[in-house]
């Protein structure tokens, strides 16, 4: 490689990213409108051109990395909203994703930070371990001491609350399908599944509307044994050996399945990390080439009934006025926007209503509503605003992380608006026509 090409794509030594990187950036702000924090903030350096410049400056060594700094990028929800309005094709998720194992190594955080953070990421990414975590919860939903009006709730310290307003409705067993789903009807085609970490744990009825909406369709749904978190919640967290590891261990996992099947996903954000898979192990030798492989596989279970394509429930259900927020890391990330929109729209009954900035971050962004609940609350204050005004009777989402942000603002705005998956309302749909049976 030319010296001068290799300065261009190549983080210098002690560095995160390659100095073309930043230029990219034209700096004309149009970007502004499209980050939740600047948006919420309005402050330059919460922006992702602000936010640029102290990457830059920070490599290039003209800046200090202190508690202000690292609060400044701490503060990315890293939703890529500005990658859709860039007109340059700035990926800045590729910048901040490269930076944030470099702040860890190069900054300590404060005691109660480095606590949570080393929580996050010994519980999440580990089923079992969640759900030994879980379970004492699980034990105090069905004595009834988690319901809203429960003494041992209002006795508990306000970030606890906080937490617990954060969890499902109901704390239901997990749900791991394993083996083969047979198809409904003559089979179309064959998918694996990614069960995920978190997914099989907290939204085990979202598992299984997934393998029930796939089956409909006609998907011999497989899920093979050895699968784990997809590490983008440890990428994001500044770990990326973790990352790399956990997605060499799925490579290994669904890497012996043909190249025309479908690896279908139903979180958004493990969908767009998966889909980097081969960026993410471009250095390794021996894992680079299967990498892009299964990353080509990847698809989004909305992206996938559609191209099949869906085969639309019958029966009429309650009509109700839909309002759809777009999860950031499918509208951003993937560029999947309609594929949602066209299970509701094939859903009788639901009628879709417009709502104000659909694909602003709702605040959720893996563990950001559990390491920054101050602008959180407030992320998810401005869309509960836009939830009401839209006249909404129900709010559909296709990323379950979002689905518990927007409950939680919505109760704590003492609204009632039901919010769901939107694999949820179809697997519903199709079971009250009989098509899951």
């Amino acid at each position: 490689m030319r010296e001068d090409l290799a300065a261009e794509t190549v983080p210098p030594v002690g560095g995160f990213a390659p100095p073309r990187r930043f230029l990219d950036c034209v700096h004309c702000g149009l970007c502004h409108s499209a980050c939740p924090t600047y948006l919420e903030l309005g402050t330059e350096a919460d922006s992702p051109r602000g936010r640029i410049h102290l990457l830059r400056a920070l490599q290039d060594g003209t800046l200090m990395l202190d508690r202000t700094a690292a609060a400044h990028l701490d503060l990315c929800l890293g939703c890529r909203g500005c990658e859709t309005a860039c007109p340059s094709g700035v990926r800045y998720g590729v910048l901040i994703d490269a930076a944030r194992p470099w702040i860890e190594t190069h900054h300590r955080r404060p005691l109660g930070g480095r606590i949570r953070r080393r929580m996050a990421l010994t519980l999440l990414p580990y089923p079992r371990r969640l759900r030994l975590a879980l379970a004492p919860l699980r034990m105090l939903e069905r004595a009834g001491a988690l319901a809203p009006a429960s003494r041992l709730l209002a006795r508990m310290p306000k970030r606890l609350r906080y937490l617990v307003a954060l969890l499902p409705e109901r704390l239901g067993p997990p749900a791991y399908p394993s083996g083969e789903t047979v198809p409904r009807g003559p089979e179309r085609t064959r998918v694996q599944l990614l069960l995920g970490c978190v997914m099989p744990e907290l939204f085990a009825d979202t598992v299984r509307s997934t393998v029930a909406a796939l089956a409909v369709n006609g998907c011999r749904v497989m899920v093979p044994a050895g699968q784990g978190c997809c590490g983008a919640l440890s990428l994001h967290a500044g770990d990326r050996a973790m990352a790399e590891r956990l997605a060499r261990a799925n490579i290994d996992a669904f890497g012996d399945a043909s190249p025309d099947v479908p690896l279908v996903v139903n979180a958004a954000g493990c969908g767009a990390f998966m889909k980097e898979y081969g960026e993410l192990l471009a250095h390794d030798p021996r894992y680079a080439a299967p990498a892009r492989l299964l990353a080509k596989r990847v698809k989004d279970v909305s992206e996938m009934l559609v191209a099949l394509p869906l085969r639309a429930p019958t029966g009429p259900l309650p009509e109700r006025r839909v309002a759809y927020h777009d999860p950031c890391h499918l509208a951003h990330a993937q560029g999947i926007r309609q594929a949602p929109r066209d299970l509701l729209s094939a859903i009788p009954g639901v009628r879709i209503v417009p709502m104000e900035s659909e694909d602003l971050c709702c605040g959720s962004a893996g563990h950001y509503n559990v390491m920054r609940p101050d602008v959180a609350r407030r992320l998810v204050a401005r869309k509960v605003e836009a939830i009401r005004a839209s006249g909404a009777e129900l709010v559909a989402t296709a990323n379950a992380g979002c689905a518990l942000q927007l409950r939680a603002g919505l109760r704590a705005a003492g609204i009632e608006t039901p919010v769901r998956h939107v694999i949820d309302l179809l697997a519903d749909a199709y079971a009250f026509d009989g098509s899951r049976r």
